[in-house]
């Protein structure tokens, strides 16, 4: 077998080296190289001869014994499948894949396909043993004569398709081995053994099922499923004969008998294929005779991958992609991982609820719909508790569309989180007054009760006031005139006055906020914004670019990040306002409840991963003082529409300096939600000012005006199925007692259009 085997190599050597007397463009040639061809395949025959049953039999001789081992080369591991992305109800969200396949079993294809199939490929299918002797015999004999002919069996051209499968994968493309394109008679030989090793390790209807799930059928349609779906909007189960046999008659060159783009062909193709079946009995001369009498139509459903052509929320889509391909349990590389999850037919399950996500892209539609000057509208909601992600939307396409705003960045999450370069991303935005909350539960936290008064007419803080601050990072940022700062301001004139530290918060006073944390220790404050997952939305990197912290902390030390400067994420501020719904216990955000692969076995998915992260009490005196907000304060104007439900909703509304940010993030006892308008373009510079929304003028735009009612409609609608139960308490040491009653907060007014600074030298903050 080894001289048979170097025989082999001379006689390709020859060959290729265009040898005159092997040249078989004269008849000697050809006759010569019959009998050379002839020669290499004796060493083949007495395993060839042999039925099927005796090559898997225990009467193989010697010479079949090195066909006895399937190689390494050769594992049939199963070809690259579709990944389905699922909702929660497991409504299809998309399907991710290099190749567009979907695996059925043998017994779920129509009858029609099997035999067009071997009818058309390989008539001796039942009969060999993985080598058709006859038509190998008969290919030779005709290629002597000058006509070449094919004699791979349906067993050889999967052996082919799983070697070019296997290539593909691995990202040996270049590689790939053609039928009667690039193979040279070394390539053959080695398909001939692997091509009975197959037939001893697998059955027929193994053989025969793997070759219809791998096999190429043309438009992005690998499989006998992607092909039917693709072509006839059908299954395989449910082709007709007519479907069957076309597409059977495509294997052989998908570009020649495309339906397509050559339907003569295809037809001709296809009523080979019929009169094939109809010779070997297959079918009946009446059922030959309406087939062929079929025209050739064709119904297609194009294939759409990816979550551009996600059946809804692709940002979300492409949110769930990021953290399989940033986890390490997918593969070491991020290579690797991508080439598990496109191509290992996995199943993802969302925790996405599609009744909650077509409320808010309806309302962050209905926003800014009609936005040619590309203002940003987001929603994203969490589940208190567990952490599940309920909704993420934005008022953006995928794909351009003319008159829409399109955009691939995810406006509700991380940078490394989000499609695209994360150099470029957006990370998040300025929450503004958003972040005062957590200034305020570490007031509580210290014992000190809410009706307590501070003094809000303190406007400058200069560089050595003593700040109380027991971390190692120094405290950063000051407000005096007299030292190149600008005075701490408020947005309307009248608010420099003593004030109880609820009243405060819930009208949003920005100087009231400095004067509570004057009285704490900054650390504390920054325990609390710690414990709630508060993190920055962009990345820190060293001098090479590389990230050294994908969560950067927020450094409350620095005094403008007291009113909201450092960009963060409206996923990340949903998830910490969750934390007050939820009696203190702060829960990651969560998208994927169970990753499964091929074979139904459990992937790593995602699970709720709690901690307490601040007293409960302190968390009932939040929602008791951001219930106050939407009733009495800066929010009370978004409370009417849900006073038809009349359930409770805490919340606080958000404005950055330049009014380009503007916010409202609340709950209720079951859900929690982050409601965004302002810039999304990169740099995020233009201010929030004199502009037309849904044909509305603005002088200014504030938290309530445009995220508000987009947060409220979104509530009154979906916070009913998650519990809207009554906000427990808080104990009556925090809520001391009640001060003499005090101006409210005009909810009329109109934020003022100058701008204001909040952060001492950095110049950045909150303007509401």
């Amino acid at each position: 077998m080894t001289e048979s085997l170097a025989l082999a190599g001379k006689v390709e050597n020859m060959v290729t080296r265009k040898n005159p007397i092997f040249d078989t463009a004269t008849t000697l040639g050809k006759i010569l190289g019959f009998l050379g061809v002839s020669a290499i395949c004796g060493v083949l025959v007495a395993g060839l001869l042999v039925p099927a049953a005796a090559v898997s039999g225990s009467a193989a001789s010697g010479s079949i014994q090195f066909f006895d081992t399937l190689p390494a080369e050769l594992q049939v591991d199963p070809p690259s499948q579709n990944t389905t992305i699922l909702a929660k109800d497991g409504t299809p969200i998309a399907s991710i894949y290099a190749e567009n396949r979907t695996k059925v079993p043998l017994d779920q294809m129509s009858p029609f396909i099997k035999d067009a199939v071997i009818a058309i490929e390989d008539s001796r299918f039942y009969e060999h043993g993985g080598i058709d002797t006859t038509g190998i015999m008969r290919a030779l004999v005709s290629t002597a004569r000058g006509n070449k002919q094919g004699a791979s069996t349906i067993t050889q051209q999967y052996v082919n398709n799983v070697i070019n499968e296997s290539l593909v994968a691995s990202g040996k493309g270049e590689d790939v081995l053609l039928n009667g394109v690039n193979k040279g008679v070394g390539d053959k030989l080695r398909e001939m053994k692997l091509a009975i090793a197959l037939e001893k390790k697998f059955s027929k209807e193994q053989i025969l099922e793997g070759y219809l799930n791998i096999v190429f059928f043309n438009r992005d349609a690998y499989g006998i499923e992607a092909a039917s779906k693709f072509f006839f909007s059908t299954s395989a189960k449910d082709l007709t004969l007519p479907q069957a046999a076309l597409l059977a008659g495509l294997v052989n060159s998908p570009s020649a008998f495309d339906p397509i783009s050559n339907p003569d062909n295809s037809k001709a193709r296809r009523d080979l294929v019929l009169a094939a079946m109809v010779n070997q009995h297959k079918i009946t001369q009446a059922q030959y005779d309406e087939a062929v009498a079929t025209p050739v139509t064709t119904k297609v459903t194009p294939a759409r991958q990816g979550c551009a052509y996600a059946t809804m929320a692709p940002y979300f889509c492409d949110y769930v992609l990021h953290l399989l391909f940033n986890n390490p349990a997918y593969g070491d590389t991020q290579e690797e991982r991508e080439k598990r999850i496109m191509r290992g037919g996995l199943t993802i399950k969302t925790t996405l609820d599609p009744t909650a996500q077509t409320v808010a892209q309806q309302q962050v539609d209905a926003t800014a719909g009609a936005n040619p000057d590309k203002w940003g509208a987001s929603i994203t909601s969490v589940q208190p508790g567990t952490g599940q992600i309920v909704s993420m939307a934005q008022n953006t396409v995928w794909l351009p569309q003319e008159g829409k705003f399109d955009q691939t960045q995810n406006f509700n999450v991380d940078v490394l989180d989000a499609k695209g370069n994360d150099l470029n991303g957006i990370g998040g935005f300025q929450p503004g007054s958003t972040m005062k909350p957590f200034t305020f539960a570490e007031w509580l936290n210290e014992g000190k009760s809410m009706n307590q008064n501070v003094n809000a007419a303190t406007r400058r803080y200069p560089q050595n006031f003593p700040w109380r601050n027991t971390c190692p990072t120094p405290t950063v940022g000051w407000y005096d005139a007299t030292n190149g700062s600008i005075d701490l301001q408020n947005s309307e004139p009248d608010y420099y006055r003593t004030m109880t530290v609820l009243w405060g918060l819930k009208n949003s006073i920005n100087t009231a906020t400095f004067a509570s944390a004057a009285q704490l220790d900054l650390c504390g404050i920054q325990g609390i914004v710690d414990a709630t997952g508060i993190h920055g939305g962009l990345p820190t990197r060293d001098d090479a670019g590389k990230v050294t912290d994908p969560n950067p902390q927020v450094p409350m030390t620095t005094l403008s990040n007291l009113l909201g400067a450092t960009q963060t994420a409206p996923l990340t501020m949903a998830s910490a306002f969750a934390t007050f719904a939820a009696d203190g216990k702060y829960c990651e955000p969560i998208a994927i409840t169970s990753v499964k692969d091929q074979s139904g076995a459990d992937l790593p998915a995602q699970s709720s991963n709690c901690k307490d992260a601040i007293k409960p009490e302190v968390a009932r005196g939040v929602a008791y003082a951001m219930g106050k907000v939407l009733d009495e304060g800066s929010g009370s104007l978004i409370r009417p529409a849900l006073n038809s439900k009349n359930f409770p909703v805490a919340a606080k509304t958000g404005t950055n300096d330049s009014n380009g940010s503007t916010w409202v993030v609340g709950y209720t006892t079951g859900l929690a939600t982050a409601s965004w308008f302002g810039d999304p373009l990169d740099n995020q510079l233009r201010p929030g000012r004199n502009l037309t929304v849904n044909g509305k003028f603005y002088p200014s735009i504030d938290g309530y005006m445009i995220a508000g009612p987009q947060f409220s409609n979104y509530m009154l609608s979906v916070a009913p199925a998650y519990g809207t139960n009554p906000f427990q308490q808080p104990p009556s040491n925090l809520l001391g007692t009640p001060a003499p009653t005090q101006r409210s907060a005009p909810a009329t007014t109109t934020p003022s259009t100058a701008p204001s600074t909040n952060g001492g030298n950095n110049g950045n903050g909150n303007k509401d």
